[in-house]
């Protein structure tokens, strides 16, 4: 295994650390190997958080045929939030993973799970069954995820490393957007059904395992320990306690007002449970009971520094800018624009693309002037004014307000959506790269989870309100249906004059969702006051 010397330069000065001084050894992959063969390394680890990012979004398009096949429309909720949860819940057990075993062969294991959890949905003969299916997908997606930004971090200096975050959240983000599409087509090819989107998993799959398993570093953090060793370092009573803590809070979060009403006993039950676990979780990490300080899976520590909590705040916002217009733009153009599901999704393409754009301009440029904080601010401003310009949209609109401001929205939030990665690695040694790393991670996903369940409550709880004042003889829950989606026909059995009033009252209620687009952008521009100007991707390396 090639090993590197690292020379970091940091509030411009300069210190030298050797491979004696590090756990986690770097990989001068890129010397060892050809341009294209690199190249292929990279697509191939870029590949899963595709798969990851298109699995998290993929059954927004394939529920109702998923219901129709099986029925249990009570289930419907867990077809999505089985995935989150089990992602969610253990993507801070696998950051702990790869700072213990070698990089390559968790990565493998995540693969392989993910590849099981897809092949179970595909074939899933219940409904049971296809939820068990996405929780083990999510649950192996979370690790490959984590596994692309590990691996891209040890084989890459840290100059380099902003470029190869952003092509992360380009990727990520790309996967998200277009899931609805491929779950979509899938779902409407006559010659397919909606079990190919789960079966094209295993198809991309194996056309990269060779590279997988012959190309990628191998990455061992404590190379000639002894496995037995390697294992009597988990932090099991934490990883019990942390999975049971978000497993019970994601719960109530997304069940909240959608499968539960809030003030029901099992909703209360969900919280109280999963605030116990959450203070009993503290409570072993702070005092590490049954662990160490080095070994305990949260990594608290690094909460010391304050740049980790702009980092937390400001990753967090930059889920919200991007999924609120991902969810809430195809529901508008399928109300106003009588959009089908796939049309809809397609429509979010100029948000996608200038996204895209934005991201890797932001990753070159930061690797070249080694500057972070400009991004934030820039981005927070533009996105504000997206947000803002969203809030506004209406039924009597033109589309292509819709994409000039989602653009705007687009460019902004990919000036930041990844750049939280780069900076917290680069603000820690390599040893605890993978740490930092999770930690960004699991706040994207808590970002995520936060913004979609406050939007929809907002959006549903607004419109329903609405609704039923027009509509006060059809029941709430037949309306809830109606504006999730899921019993959409109801509204064309209206009559046109209050169906043009129902619509409005949707249409109304949507925009209040970019409330949270702009207070999250307005939060990052101000969070970015509190950062340094600083240049920090600068370094050298020489061969050891």
């Amino acid at each position: 295994m090639a090993r590197v010397s690292i020379v970091t330069e940091t509030k411009c000065t300069t210190t030298t650390e050797t491979t004696q001084d590090v756990d986690f050894v770097q990989e001068d992959v890129q010397a060892r190997v050809s341009k294209p063969l690199w190249l292929l390394i990279v697509v191939t680890i870029l590949s899963s958080t595709f798969l990851f990012s298109l699995d998290n979004t993929i059954v927004a398009d394939v529920q109702s045929p998923i219901i129709e096949k099986f029925g249990e429309v009570g289930k419907l909720s867990w077809l999505g939030v089985a995935f989150v949860l089990a992602s969610s819940a253990t993507i801070i057990t696998w950051g702990k993973l790869y700072g213990i075993f070698s990089a390559k062969w968790i990565y493998l294991a995540s693969v392989v799970l993910f590849e099981v959890g897809s092949a179970v949905c595909g074939a899933a003969p219940s409904m049971n069954a296809f939820i068990i299916g996405r929780a083990v997908a999510g649950l192996g997606g979370a690790g490959m995820y984590l596994g692309c930004l590990t691996l891209l971090s040890i084989t890459t200096s840290v100059r380099q490393r902003p470029t190869y975050m952003a092509l992360t959240g380009i990727t990520w983000g790309s996967g998200t957007v277009l899931g609805p599409v491929v779950g979509g087509a899938f779902t409407q090819n006559v010659h397919a059904t909606w079990r190919w989107a789960f079966y094209i998993n295993l198809c991309i799959g194996a056309v990269f395992a060779p590279v997988y398993i012959f190309f990628l570093p191998r990455a061992d953090p404590q190379e000639g320990v002894p496995l037995k060793q390697k294992l009597l370092q988990i932090d099991y009573l934490g990883v019990v306690l942390n999975v049971g803590a978000f497993t019970a809070l994601i719960m109530a979060i997304n069940f909240g007002g959608n499968l539960f009403a809030w003030a029901a006993g099992r909703e209360i039950a969900l919280w109280v449970v999963g605030g116990v676990m959450l203070l009993l979780f503290g409570l072993q990490q702070a005092f590490k009971i049954g662990t160490t300080t080095q070994e305990r899976i949260f990594p608290g520590d690094l909460l010391r520094m304050p740049i980790m909590w702009l980092l937390f705040a400001l990753m967090c916002a930059a889920s919200t800018c991007v999924f609120i217009p991902t969810y809430y733009i195809p529901i508008y153009c399928q109300f106003v624009k009588g959009d089908s599901p796939l049309t809809a999704a397609v429509r979010l393409l100029p948000f996608i693309v200038l996204m895209v754009f934005s991201g890797l301009l932001n990753g070159a440029l930061m690797s070249k002037l080694g500057y972070y904080m400009p991004w934030y601010l820039a981005g927070g401003i533009l996105t504000s004014i997206g947000g803002g310009l969203m809030s506004t949209i209406d039924e009597t609109s033109p589309i292509s307000r819709v994409y000039g401001y989602s653009a705007l929205i687009g460019i902004g939030a990919g000036m930041f959506i990844q750049t939280g990665f780069s900076v917290a690695q680069a603000k820690v040694s390599p040893s605890r790269a993978s740490d930092a790393a999770s930690l960004i991670a699991f706040t994207q996903n808590i970002g995520i989870v936060l913004a979609l369940a406050i939007s929809g409550s907002v959006f549903q709880n607004q419109a329903l309100d609405s609704l039923q004042k027009l509509l006060p003889r059809i029941p709430r829950e037949a309306l809830r249906g109606a504006i999730s989606g899921s019993n959409s026909d109801l509204i064309k059995t209206i009559p046109a004059e209050t169906q043009a009033k129902v619509i409005h009252a949707i249409v109304y209620a949507m925009s209040h969702t970019y409330y949270l687009v702009i207070t999250a952008a307005v939060m990052t521009a101000v969070g970015s006051l509190f950062l340094k100007r600083e240049r920090i991707f600068v370094q050298g390396m020489a061969m050891g």
